[in-house]
Formats: C-alpha cells, sequence, structure tokens
C-alpha cells in the first residue's frame, strides 16, 4: 500500500513538472557533430587551422626614451692651439772655432778718407766732400769701388784696411796728390749676422774690426726670453750646416757663450717646448670641455623633456586602450565556456600570441573536480564550407598526462569548450528537482 502511495507521489510530481532532468552531452546521433578523440597526431589536424591573433596598438611597444643624445646641441668650435709636445733629449752639435783674420771691406761698407790739412779737413782735396749722411766717407759701390775725385775709381772690395791703404797710397801718388791720408771704416754694412727666435729684439748684427761673440751678439739682440730652459737650443746656420748648443748647456759652460761667430752667420733660438703655449693649450682644451659639459647638460634636459612628454603621451594611450577594454569597446576574439567549469561564460583570447585548450581550462580556476567529468573534455568548432556541421574534439583526461595535449590544441574564435558533469552529478539534480515537488504534493494530497 505505501508503495503504491509513493509510485502515485512520484507519478503526480513528475506530471507536476512537465518533464524530468535533462543534462547536457555531445550527440553525434544525427550525423552533423563528428566526435574526434584528442590525440597526439589529431591534434596536428585541429591546429591546421591558422589563426592570427589580435595586436596590442603600437603604443605599448615603444619606449619612451629612445632619441637622438646630442640633437640640437650644435657644432663645437675647433680648437686653435696646437698640443705642445715635450721633446727627447736635445743634441748638441758645436761649430768650429775660426779665425777670419783681419777685416775685409765689402760693398755697402762706408770708408772715411781723411789728409793733412792747415784747415784740418779734407777740402784740399778737390771735391772730396761726397759722403753718405753727411760724414765725409765714400761708399763701397756694387762694383766693389769708390770714387775719389781727381783721382777716379778705386777698388777696395775684399781687402784689408792695409791692403787698401796701399792701394789709396798708389792712386794718389799716380794722380800726384799728397800722399799723407788716413782710412777707416765709418760704417759696417757687408757682413752681417741675423739673430731671431726666442730672443728680446730680432736684429742684424754687423760684424765689426773687433771679433763678434755669441754672447755679446744675443745680448745686443735684448737677450734670450724663454723660461723654458730646459727644453730650448741655440742653433747655428752656417755654410749650409746646422749646429745646435742647449741652452742649459750653454748658460753652464762659459767657454760656449765665447763661441765667434762669422760672417753669414744665422742664430736663432729655438723653443721645442714653450710653456706658455701649452698652458694656453690646456685652458683652451678645459674650456671646450666646460663648453661640450654644458653642451650635454642642455642636451640632457631636452632629451629629459622630450622623453616625459612622449611618456605621458604613451600611458595616456594606453589607459586609453585599457578602459576602451573595460568598457568592451575593442574588438575581440572569444573562448566560450560551458558545462561543469568553475566560472562559465567568454574567456577573451590574448592579444599577440595563440591559445591553448589548457589556457581557457585554467583561466579562471578551471573545471569543477566534483561535477565535471574529465572524461568528457569537448571543444566544439564549426567545420570549414558546411553550416551546421560540428567537429567535437574529445579529450579524455581521466588519464591526467593527456592534459599535455591540451597544452598544445590551438583555439579558434567562437570555440565553445564543454565539460559534460558526471553520472552522479545528474542523479543528484534529479532528486534535487523531485524532492521540492514530491512534498509540494504530498502536502497538497493531505489537505484534500
Amino acid at each position: 500500500m505505501k508503495k503504491w502511495i509513493f509510485g502515485v507521489f512520484i507519478a503526480v510530481s513528475l506530471s507536476a513538472c512537465g518533464v524530468a532532468y535533462i543534462s547536457p552531452q555531445v550527440s553525434a546521433a544525427d550525423g552533423k557533430v563528428r566526435v574526434i578523440p584528442l590525440t597526439t597526431d589529431s591534434v596536428l589536424v585541429a591546429n591546421r587551422n591558422t589563426y592570427t591573433p589580435r595586436q596590442i596598438p603600437n603604443e605599448f611597444f615603444q619606449n619612451a626614451g629612445s632619441g637622438s643624445f646630442l640633437r640640437g646641441t650644435g657644432t663645437t668650435p675647433q680648437p686653435s692651439l696646437s698640443e705642445q709636445q715635450r721633446p727627447a733629449t736635445l743634441f748638441t752639435r758645436l761649430p768650429p772655432e775660426i779665425n777670419p783674420g783681419p777685416y775685409r771691406i765689402g760693398v755697402g761698407d762706408v770708408v772715411l778718407l781723411a789728409i793733412k790739412s792747415t784747415s784740418n779737413s779734407v777740402e784740399e782735396l778737390s771735391g772730396l766732400l761726397a759722403a753718405q749722411n753727411s760724414r765725409q766717407g765714400y761708399t763701397v759701390q756694387d762694383d766693389g769701388a769708390i770714387a775719389v775725385p781727381d783721382v777716379g775709381r778705386i777698388a777696395i772690395d775684399g781687402l784689408t784696411l792695409e791692403e787698401a791703404e796701399a792701394q789709396l797710397f798708389e792712386r794718389l801718388v799716380q794722380s800726384r796728390i799728397e800722399p799723407t791720408f788716413s782710412l777707416e771704416v765709418a760704417e759696417f754694412n757687408s757682413q752681417r749676422i741675423s739673430l731671431g727666435g726666442a730672443v728680446a729684439t730680432p736684429k742684424i748684427v754687423p760684424v765689426t774690426l773687433t771679433p763678434l761673440h755669441l754672447e755679446e751678439a744675443l745680448v745686443r739682440a735684448g737677450g734670450i726670453t724663454t723660461a723654458d730652459v730646459d727644453f730650448a737650443s741655440i742653433r747655428i746656420y752656417r755654410d749650409g750646416i746646422l749646429y745646435q748648443i742647449p741652452l742649459t748647456r750653454y748658460l753652464s759652460e762659459p767657454d760656449l757663450q765665447k763661441t765667434r761667430l762669422a760672417a753669414g752667420d744665422n742664430v736663432f733660438v729655438d723653443t721645442a717646448f714653450e710653456l706658455e703655449k701649452a698652458q694656453a693649450y690646456f685652458a683652451e682644451q678645459i674650456t671646450l670641455a666646460e663648453f661640450n659639459l654644458q653642451k650635454r647638460t642642455q642636451a640632457l634636459m631636452q632629451l629629459s623633456t622630450e622623453i616625459a612628454l612622449r611618456r605621458e603621451t604613451l600611458t595616456e594611450a594606453r589607459g586609453n586602450f585599457q578602459e576602451r577594454i573595460s568598457l568592451d569597446a575593442v574588438d575581440r576574439d572569444f573562448v566560450y565556456l560551458t558545462g561543469e567549469v568553475t566560472k562559465p561564460g567568454r574567456f577573451a583570447m590574448p592579444f599577440g600570441r595563440q591559445t591553448t585548450l589548457a589556457d581557457a581550462l585554467y583561466a579562471d580556476g578551471g573545471f569543477s573536480a566534483e561535477t565535471g567529468n574529465p572524461a568528457q573534455i569537448y571543444v566544439l568548432r564549426s567545420a570549414e564550407g558546411d553550416f551546421g556541421a560540428v567537429s567535437a574534439w574529445h579529450l579524455n583526461a581521466r588519464d591526467v598526462t593527456n592534459l599535455l595535449l591540451a597544452t598544445r590544441m590551438n583555439l579558434l574564435p567562437n570555440d565553445i569548450v564543454f565539460i559534460a558533469e558526471q553520472p552522479v552529478t545528474r542523479w543528484n539534480r534529479v532528486v534535487q528537482q523531485l524532492i521540492p515537488s514530491l512534498i509540494t504534493s504530498g502536502a497538497a494530497l493531505a489537505s484534500n
């Protein structure tokens, strides 16, 4: 009697519900669904369909710190001074000792002629008044002779004073003029020595009747002016040969200071390393370095400003893009999750890379281990070229090692990942739907 009443209750409850609990499942009965077991080989087939993931905007790839470091800094001025190189040890090459003998009259010299006269002048010689600069003398002309009125031209070039007096005596006698006279050189212009380089007053020093020594010649030029005695030398150029005396040796050896000079010598005080120029060079280099540092500082400030502006622009563009994503205003590709998953819904496929089945399963907690059937995991995909046909890629994860296949299978937009329920879950849900109906129906019968 009780069993009959319980059966009546179930019948009434089922009739009240209208239909029993129906669980979702994948069925290939109608021929439109093709179930394909997911294996190592079938994964390769499933991945044949090409898919290009959507890309994020270029602002996410740009670097705000790129740019030219010295942009707009201008050109560095070229140095005007050259570096002073310290020389090696200065060599010594002394000029040979010379004895040119007595002075010989030459072209350009001015000689003064004087004779005995009651008026103590040379007026007794007719016309003997022609002399340069009002000096009663004669200039040795380019042919080596002097022109004496009433006597004629007398060649004295290359003669000593003694030889010139003898030549003049003979010509005066021939001209029947009293040969009482004196002859001397008033101006020495034919033989000279040049001095230059590091001296106070570069000049030409004439060779006179007395010997001219190196010390005296340098004094006439105002002395040596260089302070770098360790790197200076006195060079004498004579007859095509260059002689050199280091200044330190010249100052320490008096004999070298008495070196006799000869007509035609060129004396040059050479400074191989000038301290003042070296100091000026390094001062200029420091100025240029400070100029470059200032340019780089300005360039860094400009670059920092430019980078800050770029960073703000990129940050704003990225923020706008992320806000559009949050408002679902950006075109995205989705995979849909249904069945016994922790959070049914759609899974947004990431930008710039492929999405695998494992990504979708474990993105938001994965599938439910309590209600989901690991042996019934499907990827539902529309077949190409056949509207309504579906390929159901079946993953049997009862063997956990098969989950490695989920990491290799690429998903396509609009794929549906479905996980079926366990048998006990299905029965539990049927009972949960029946018990409230039975209680309601029993209460209604009891009241009747």
